[in-house]
């Protein structure tokens, strides 16, 4: 991925500023109390399976570009998705991780386009992204339909005039990002899991045995002699599919693609490669150790392609094994012996092969042999007996499910997009996923028990990974595998000084880059409102796009009803719903979601507790019962309690270990100090010190409180209505009645600290990295309504284009990525900042950040570019923001949580146009300066302290060893 999680926080900030529904119409007539509802059954796969649908046409260019349409009006948008036929498999010896090395330069410009991503955001695309594999890498987009055009000749100009463009400069640059991107992979716990997988599945010089993102060394060596044969080698159009989704047609479509692709002449074709599955000899065992908290056992075989008939019996095996909520690991390692606190079964399919790997995490203080042997015989009866009539239903119910709500997206990396260009691609058929859905439901309960005899009873390779001080390296592994026996392919000193390579020939004349047509405001549904005879408050808006629905119980909690002495109670409470109710058991609640295709979920954010059903349309009523009762009638089994209590316990401990993880435990207690509902790490974990002490009586006290119908509201979406709805939510939740008692109230207006400049850090010895994360409270609340310092914060921090990533990442190299955000709270709004730099460079990186906030505005305030690039693109991308029904729910229920008015959808693009450089300029001089932030950085102290030092602000030393959010400073000192 060439991303970082700047998009993500993008995303994030784009969603917070327009996250409410169009328009609005009087509330509906209360419904009659509780009505009769006939129970329902869950719908047959065969029912199922024809709901899945993405009717294309195709045609071929001379030049050999495959390109694949698929109509869906639903949005003004196109989904771009194109796949280049081309991935680390095709690497040489001495050049692994190039792959995806190339596929970074692709975004640094082409001759016609100087760079990638600034037309594209400013005519309102989103996720403009790519992405390398095994077999593939593929680019996209999802644009404004008046930006097509646009959109192809950028593609088409980097498929076709991209060598002129490139220089030693731009290499060296991406070189270092992605050099950061594998130091960020490699810093987490159990980060060099895959490398090991690779090395213990495939023997040297096997095309699937090292890792995509490569080796340090051949990183280093990577010269433009090798951009310019890679490009002309596996770039050209005959090496493609192209896949047009959304708001097009084949009759539109043809005549723009070859007026941008046509002139291309077709290459060479890409070599083939001899890659098939691996049978070891004999059983491979190896032993890790790991910054970690928790024992980790995986077991691992090669095994069959995508194209192998074993395949889909295997995935629903493993499916069964251990990838439902009731599969068998699940019910009998972590539910009933309660020797692993997670465990995970799954089949990770390639072109010519795939990665077979079940996996559990030890529960601390069971014995690692007795653990294996646990895992080992539940394996082992599955492959003996193959899975029962009702898991295999169960998961291929959950699978036809999954690719129901993939539908949902023109593109991205998973939508309809890549679904169609992967079936061509891989397969030679677009509609390869429908076969595969007949075959799913065409499966036998001995077809997936010959599939797992035949493929799971060959010599499996073993990785534990157990706590203790790292001894291997991540910068020494992803490779060929024989680095260590040649000295030749020993470890770089200095990058490669290639000779630069000739300018490329144009093969076309000068061109354009064209305008973005006129693009209409987003128009969406209206929301329809009504209450239930209970009071409480539902909104819906009807989606017909998928035959699912989605529906979200909302309670007025969240882990910011915790407080300092009870953190981590609201989402332990949250977690034990579904283990458990007065009439059914947490075996019976999963199985009963497996059958009717149904995913219920309940979490804490930092101002809500949420409950959210996602349904097929078939199964509505059924799921709805079901969520009811997890709601409203949770039993709280002491040995339920004791059992996730003991998972919570670790996944704390498990969070400590993590670089981001400390960051996020001491920043917002240094933010909002201990007396403020915001003073909690965030992600709601708590202090394993509450935990510890956790029981059934404490969860049913926290249930009572805060779940209550006075404190609750209800928001649907999806392919219903009200008056179908509305009789099945009355049933479920119409008479639940509130107690006498006041409702809770959280102290929201509570004092903040006065801020103060400073830095923390946290040692982490032997981190490649330094995590920064930074933060201050801002006066403002979540329901104000202007705009000003959102698109302020996209200028300096937030998206790829920001000028902090753009500095950090693309400039100099230092990070994979940097993102911020202004989070939008039901109280203070707090400005956030992260990002990891490797950490010789953390020093530097701290001051280019802390110089480049100053200065905006006092010596550089807003561009014209900047200006329209967060004001008109994000005007022109709304319609991304309205795409599936999971974001048109979250949009919904933050526009109630926030109180804000009914037409601030219908009045979002116009809010936005009247954002001018003066507004932006004053927000990000009164908001999103750093002389009053918490910067806190985790890392290795030996390294970073020397560096912070430079810096001339206070630094504090924490133990990290210290779980509680008050710890005390070790040491404190100002620096020099």
């Amino acid at each position: 991925m060439r991303r970082t999680l700047a998009t993500a926080v993008l995303a994030l900030s784009l969603t917070a500023c327009a996250t409410a529904p169009h328009g609005s119409s009087a509330p509906a007539a209360v419904s009659p109390a509780r009505p009769a509802i006939a129970a329902a059954e869950p719908a047959p796969l065969g029912e199922l399976v024809k709901a899945v649908n993405i009717p294309y046409e195709s045609f071929t260019l001379p030049n050999g570009l495959v390109t694949l349409v698929h109509t869906d009006r639903k949005a003004p948008i196109v989904g771009v998705t194109i796949y280049y036929r081309v991935g680390s498999k095709h690497e040489p010896k001495g050049r692994t991780g190039f792959a995806h090395l190339f596929e970074h330069l692709m975004f640094t410009g082409s001759e016609n386009v100087p760079n990638f991503d600034i037309p594209l955001e400013a005519a309102g695309s989103t996720s403009t992204n790519g992405s390398t594999w095994y077999d593939r890498t593929n680019y996209v987009e999802v644009v404004p339909t008046g930006a097509l055009d646009r959109a192809l000749m950028m593609e088409s100009d980097r498929m076709g005039h991209l060598l002129g463009a490139i220089d030693q400069a731009k290499l060296d640059r991406q070189r270092g990002v992605v050099q950061n991107e594998k130091r960020q992979g490699d810093n987490e716990p159990y980060g060099l899991v895959d490398y090991a997988i690779g090395e213990g599945l495939f023997p040297v010089g096997h095309p699937y045995r090292h890792a995509t993102i490569g080796s340090m060394a051949d990183l280093d060596a990577a010269s433009l002699a090798d951009v310019r044969k890679w490009f002309i080698d596996n770039y050209g159009p005959n090496n493609v599919v192209l896949a047009l989704t959304g708001d097009i047609d084949a009759a539109t479509a043809r005549p723009i693609v070859e007026r941008w692709f046509g002139h291309i002449p077709a290459g060479p074709a890409v070599r083939s490669v001899e890659a098939g599955p691996v049978t070891l000899p004999a059983p491979v065992r190896r032993e890790m150790k790991d910054q970690v908290a928790t024992v980790q056992l995986t077991r691992a075989w090669s095994g069959p392609g995508l194209n192998d008939p074993d395949r889909i019996a295997l995935e629903i095996g493993m499916m069964v094994l251990g990838g439902l909520s009731s599969s068998r690991l699940d019910n009998a390692l972590v539910r009933d012996k309660q020797s692993a606190v997670s465990v995970a079964a799954t089949v990770y399919p390639f072109e010519q092969t795939s990665w077979l790997l079940a996996r559990m995490d030890v529960k601390p203080g069971v014995a690692q042999a007795a653990a294996e042997a646990d895992f080992t015989r539940e394996i082992d009866r599955l492959i003996a007996d193959g899975p029962s009539a009702d898991e295999l239903r169960r998961a291929a119910t959950r699978w036809i499910a999954q690719d129901i709500s993939s539908l949902e997206r023109v593109g991205n990396m998973s939508g309809k997009g890549a679904t169609l260009a992967e079936g061509m691609l891989y397969r030679g058929d677009p509609a390869a996923y429908a076969k595969d859905l007949e075959k799913v439901a065409a499966l036998t309960t001995e077809s997936v028990r010959a599939a797992l005899q035949k493929w799971l009873t060959r010599p499996p390779f073993d990785l534990a990974v157990v706590p203790g001080e790292r001894t291997e390296k991540g910068e020494t592994m992803g490779g060929w595998g024989d680095e260590a026996s040649a000295t030749a392919s020993a470890p770089a000193k200095t990058k490669a000084k290639a000779k630069p390579a000739a300018a490329a020939i144009r093969k076309g004349p000068k061109r354009e880059i064209p305008p973005v047509a006129p693009v209409a405001d987003l128009v969406l549904p209206p929301v329809e409102k009504a209450r239930l005879s209970n009071g409480i408050a539902v909104q819906l808006m009807r989606r017909t796009s998928v035959p699912k629905v989605m529906v979200s119980l909302e309670f007025d909690a969240g882990y910011s009803a915790d407080g300092q002495d009870r953190q981590g109670i609201q989402s332990l409470m949250l977690d034990l719903l579904e283990e458990g109710t007065k009439s059914r058991d947490s075996i019976a609640i999963a199985e009963q979601q497996e059958r009717l295709g149904a995913s219920i979920s309940a979490d804490a954010s930092l101002d809500a507790s949420v409950v959210t059903l996602d349904a097929l349309k078939a199964n509505l009523a059924p799921s709805l019962e079901l969520m009811a009762d997890i709601v409203r009638n949770p039993a709280f089994d002491p040995r339920e309690v004791a059992r996730l209590r003991d998972q919570r316990l670790a996944e704390i401990a498990q969070s400590l270990s993590s670089p981001m993880g400390l960051a996020a435990a001491v920043l917002n207690p240094a933010i909002y100090g201990p007396a403020h509902p915001y003073g909690v790490p965030a992600g709601g974990l708590g202090n394993a010190a509450v935990i510890q002490k956790v029981d059934a009586a404490v969860l049913q006290q926290e249930h009572a409180r805060w779940f209550r119908p006075d404190l609750a509201s209800i928001s649907v979406v999806g392919d219903t209505s009200l008056q179908e709805i509305m009789p099945l939510l009355e049933q479920a939740f119409g008479a639940w009645t509130a107690p006498a008692t006041p409702a809770p109230r959280k102290a929201l207006d509570a004092p903040v600290p006065v801020a103060t400049q400073r830095i923390i850090v946290v040692d982490r010895p032997n981190s490649p990295q330094s995590v920064i994360a930074a933060g201050k409270a801002l006066t403002m609340r979540g329901n104000d309504l202007d705009l000003s310092v959102d698109l302020a914060n996209e200028v300096i921090g937030s998206g790829f284009l920001s000028r902090l990533n753009l500095d950090l990442r693309e400039d100099k190299g230092w990070s994979y990525g940097i993102g911020s955000a202004v989070v939008r709270a039901v109280g203070p709004r707090t400005f956030t900042l992260r990002t990891s730099v490797q950490s010789d460079k953390t020093g530097d990186a701290l001051r280019l950040i802390i110089d480049q906030m100053q200065a905006f505005p006092a010596k550089k305030p807003v561009t014209p570019d900047e200006l329209n690039r967060v004001t008109d693109g994000n005007v022109r991308g709304l319609p991304h923001l309205y795409e599936t029904n999971g974001q048109v729910l979250g949009n919904l229920a933050v526009n109630r949580r926030l109180g804000r008015p009914d037409d601030w959808d219908s009045s979002l693009a116009s809010r936005i146009r009247s954002v001018d450089a003066n507004a932006l300029n004053e927000a990000a001089g009164r908001w999103l300066q750093p002389n009053d932030m918490v910067f806190v950085v985790v890392g290795d102290r030996k390294i970073i302290e020397p560096q912070l030092k430079k810096l001339g602000l206070p630094v504090e030393f924490r133990d990290p060893s210290v779980e509680t959010t008050g710890a005390e400073t070790q040491v404190s000192q100002t620096a020099e």
